[in-house]
């Protein structure tokens, strides 16, 4: 498997850009700056998505997003959840991504994704033992608390005083 340094993201609320993890810059079309995170919506260039929104919530160390998909490139999955750091910013906020992720599929069930990717971070020393430990507890509670709301991610949030809407 091939180890990947984590990805770092910057969300230029002045600018109304995104910095993706290989430096390329993105115009955002909407961003909203609340207490609990960062709302972000902007157009894709991606072969299989055409518009991305995300929630940066760093108190729970998540970034919540819908994918809209090409109908010829769709997946079985209503949200997609990073794990990671996500740093609040006056004008620039800051992301990195530790390498789980969650696939939430509303009303049916939650799926945990690259445990192997974080594991060998960890042992190739691009994640310290810290970051390793605070992922996964970061995926268990955010997988218990969206199972215990019906596998319901967004109801978990309200839940969690962080009420999220998107597009």
């Amino acid at each position: 498997m091939h180890v990947h340094p984590p990805k770092v993201e910057a969300f230029n609320l002045t600018d109304r850009t995104n910095t993706d993890p290989k430096g390329f810059i993105r115009e955002v079309e909407h961003y909203r700056v609340h207490p609990w995170g960062l709302y972000m919506a902007r157009h894709a260039d991606h072969p299989h998505f055409h518009y991305l929104e995300s929630w940066l919530l760093p108190d729970l160390g998540l970034r919540a997003s819908i994918f809209h998909y090409h109908p010829y490139h769709a997946r079985d999955q209503d949200r997609y959840v990073d794990i990671g750091d996500f740093t609040r910013g006056t004008d620039v906020w800051r992301s990195e991504d530790h390498y789980l992720d969650l696939v939430v599929r509303t009303g049916r069930d939650t799926e945990l994704l690259d445990v192997d990717e974080l594991l060998a971070a960890y042992a190739t020393g691009l994640l310290d033992a810290a970051a390793t430990e605070r992922a996964i507890a970061t995926a268990t509670r955010a997988v218990d608390g969206i199972a215990a709301h019906g596998h319901d991610l967004d109801a978990w949030l309200a839940a969690e005083g962080m009420p999220v809407s998107w597009r």
